[in-house]
C-alpha cells in the first residue's frame, strides 16, 4: 500500500463517556497541477497515489485525448504537486470546450463537465456481458475487503475494474471520480479490452460517474450507492445496466436489467 496516501495524527477520541489521546490514520488531501503543452490546464485534488493513471485517464475523459500514445511524455514533481505532460498534438486552454479550473475532491459541485465534450467521448454500450445476482454481491464484498486504507481511514472511495467472476484491479482515492479515472487510465496504458468489464465502485452513481463508465466503454456499473434520476436516464440512453444499493444480500437494477441473471 501506498504509505503517502494516509499519514499518523494525534487526536482526542471520546468513546463510552472516555476521554483518551490516541493516533489515527488520517487520508492524504494532495493538489495536482496539470500542465499540458506548457499551458496549464487543470487541478485535481486527489489522493496522491498511481497519478501517473489518474492523469491518463483524466485527459481521456475530458476529451483531450483518446489513445496513450498522443501523450509523448509526462514527468510528475511530487514535491511540488505538479504534472506535465506533451501531446503529440497542438493542445491550447482556449479552445471552445476547455478552460483552466480547479476541480475539487468533493462528490459533485466542485466538478465542472460539459456535455457538449461528453457527446463526442461518451459510448453507447455494445456489452453482451451479462452477470449473476450472486456475482454482483461477492464482486462488491471482495472490493470492500480489499479496501485497506478505507477501513484505515474511512476517507476514500473504490473503483475496481472487474470480470463477473473476478476482480482485475482496484484503485483508491478521496474523489470517486478519481478513482474512475485511475481505472481508465489503466485500462488505456495496459490496453485492456473492456468492452466486456464491470465497473464495481463504492458511491453514488452520479450522471458524471455514469458517463465516465460509458466513456470507458463498460456496460455494467455495480454500486454499494444509489444513482441519481439524470445517470439513470443517461444509462437508458446509452445502454449501460445500473445496479445500486448492493449491501448485504440485496440490490436494486435501475437500467437495462436483462445483463442480470437472477436464480
Amino acid at each position: 500500500m501506498n504509505s503517502k496516501m494516509r499519514i499518523n495524527q494525534k487526536i482526542v477520541k471520546f468513546s463510552a463517556g472516555m476521554v483518551n489521546e490516541i493516533e489515527d490514520y488520517i487520508v492524504t488531501e494532495y493538489p495536482l497541477t496539470i500542465f499540458i503543452n506548457g499551458q496549464e490546464f487543470a487541478t485535481l485534488v486527489c489522493t496522491p497515489s498511481d497519478m501517473r493513471e489518474l492523469i491518463f485517464g483524466f485527459l481521456a475523459s475530458e476529451g483531450v485525448i483518446r489513445f496513450a500514445d498522443e501523450i509523448v511524455s509526462m514527468s510528475i514533481d511530487e514535491a511540488k504537486g505538479l504534472a506535465y505532460v506533451d501531446l503529440t498534438a497542438d493542445f491550447t486552454t482556449s479552445q471552445q470546450f476547455y478552460s483552466k479550473r480547479f476541480i475539487g475532491s468533493c462528490c459533485g459541485k466542485g466538478r465542472q463537465f460539459y456535455f457538449q465534450n461528453d457527446t463526442k467521448t461518451a459510448k453507447t454500450s455494445t456489452s453482451k456481458t451479462t452477470i449473476t445476482a450472486e456475482q454482483c454481491l461477492k464482486l462488491m464484498k471482495d472490493m470492500q475487503e480489499d479496501s485497506v486504507v478505507f477501513h484505515e481511514t474511512g476517507g476514500v472511495h473504490n473503483a475496481a475494474l472487474c470480470k463477473p467472476n473476478e476482480m482485475i484491479i482496484k484503485r483508491t482515492d478521496i474523489g470517486r471520480h478519481n478513482a474512475l479515472d485511475k481505472i481508465y487510465g489503466y485500462a488505456l496504458i495496459s490496453k485492456t479490452f473492456v468492452r466486456d468489464k464491470i465497473i464495481v465502485i463504492s458511491g453514488r452513481i452520479s450522471s458524471e460517474i455514469l458517463l465516465k463508465a460509458a466513456k470507458i466503454g463498460v456496460g455494467i456499473i455495480l454500486s454499494k450507492s444509489a444513482p441519481t434520476n439524470l445517470a439513470i436516464k443517461l444509462a437508458e440512453e446509452l445502454n449501460i445496466t445500473v445496479v445500486g444499493f448492493i449491501r448485504g444480500h440485496s440490490f436494486n437494477v435501475y437500467s437495462h436489467s436483462n445483463r442480470i441473471k437472477f436464480p
